[in-house]
């Protein structure tokens, strides 16, 4: 029950201010359907965090967040440009599609970032009733590689996007260990976008997200317009509190140094995986595994022999990737969540110098 993984920071535990702030909520009667307490306050903690412009809208997962926010922004004959690696492209289901009715269309990328110039690939579609209209540009912060866009690369992107007539979503799963890695805020972090999903389950919440609408031309109609499609999209909580109540501890329960949750979480997520790193590079340096992307954030992409991921794989729990580039090799992703420890992080690597054939760990 208390074993450690390192699958994903979904695996984690919920934050114990989280807790606090769900049994705060829980106090007798209350409106539903966020005409409540908690989803005031969880709105005063929006425009305390990105802007008095800013509107939030509770969700219940990020799928949910992803789907609402580009519907919102987006005409029936619209198309989605993003990475290969794209969560909403890879791991939702083709909910953009079926649930969205939205094409996405994808670009490749080695580190899971985008590059301005890459947009003028879809440029010839425009105006093309035989196609996709690529009317938004949806990027990952942190993105799905554990990459991080510098806040310049980030501006770029989007301003290349905006110039050509496009909006910008941000999933924003993990933007705060994006904006942890850069040390900036999370208004900073989402720079350029238009409209955010903000994540909180794998930072510290037992469930939830946000979509939050960023650009000041948007309020009034995405105001008016998100109610109706997070409803169709059956995402409307009816006790929307205890979901509100999460992301506000996250965005304002401080500690002694005035950091907040969401910062502190997301800190000793990247630290542990900078960690784990760290422990595992003398393995690396002996030809025994392979570091595949850089670890700017929480998770740890390794190339090692399919026999000893398999190994380590009967006491911890991970996903393998992709096949490696020989055919007994296999790119495993190692996440660290807010409550990985050192102790974790060294007995994880400690099995993996052991499936290695280094019993004595990774010296």
């Amino acid at each position: 029950m208390n074993q450690v993984h390192f699958a994903s920071d979904n695996y984690a535990s919920v934050h114990p201010e989280v807790i606090a702030a769900i049994i705060a909520a829980n106090g007798g009667h209350d409106v539903a359907y966020g005409a409540d307490a908690a989803t005031a306050a969880f709105d005063a903690a929006i425009a305390a965090t990105f802007g008095e412009h800013a509107l939030g809208f509770p969700v219940f997962n990020g799928t949910g967040a992803n789907i609402v926010s580009l519907m919102a922004i987006s005409p029936r004959w619209g198309g989605v440009v993003a990475s290969e690696h794209a969560h909403i492209h890879v791991d939702e289901n083709g909910a953009p599609e079926r649930v969205g009715g939205l094409k996405v269309l994808t670009l490749p990328s080695t580190d899971g970032r985008l590059r301005p110039a890459q947009l003028e690939r879809y440029l010839g579609d425009l105006g093309d009733e035989h196609r996709a209209q690529p009317v938004v540009l949806s990027i990952t912060q942190s993105t799905e590689l554990g990459t991080v866009y510098s806040l310049e690369d980030q501006r770029a992107l989007a301003d290349a996007a905006h110039a050509l007539g496009m909006r910008v979503h941000l999933d924003g799963a993990r933007l705060a260990n994006a904006a942890a890695a850069l040390g900036v805020s999370l208004s900073q972090a989402a720079a350029g976008a238009d409209i955010l999903s903000l994540g909180g389950t794998k930072n510290g919440a037992m469930l939830g997200e946000a979509v939050v609408v960023l650009a000041p031309d948007l309020r009034d109609t995405l105001a008016h317009d998100i109610p109706y499609l997070r409803k169709q999209t059956m995402q409307l909580g009816s006790k929307m509190r205890y979901v509100s109540a999460q992301l506000t501890a996250l965005l304002t329960s401080t500690d002694a140094a005035g950091d907040p949750l969401w910062l502190r979480n997301a800190r000793h997520a990247n630290a542990m995986a900078a960690r784990l790193r760290a422990t595992l590079a003398p393995l690396a340096a002996a030809g025994e595994i392979r570091f595949t992307q850089k670890t700017e954030a929480n998770a740890v992409f390794v190339e090692l022999p399919r026999a000893a991921a398999d190994a380590v794989r009967e006491r911890f729990r991970f996903y393998d990737w992709q096949p490696g580039a020989a055919p007994d090799t296999v790119e495993a992703r190692w996440m660290c969540a807010w409550d990985t420890g050192d102790d974790d992080v060294d007995g994880f690597a400690a099995a993996v110098a052991e499936a290695l054939g280094r019993p004595g760990g990774t010296r």
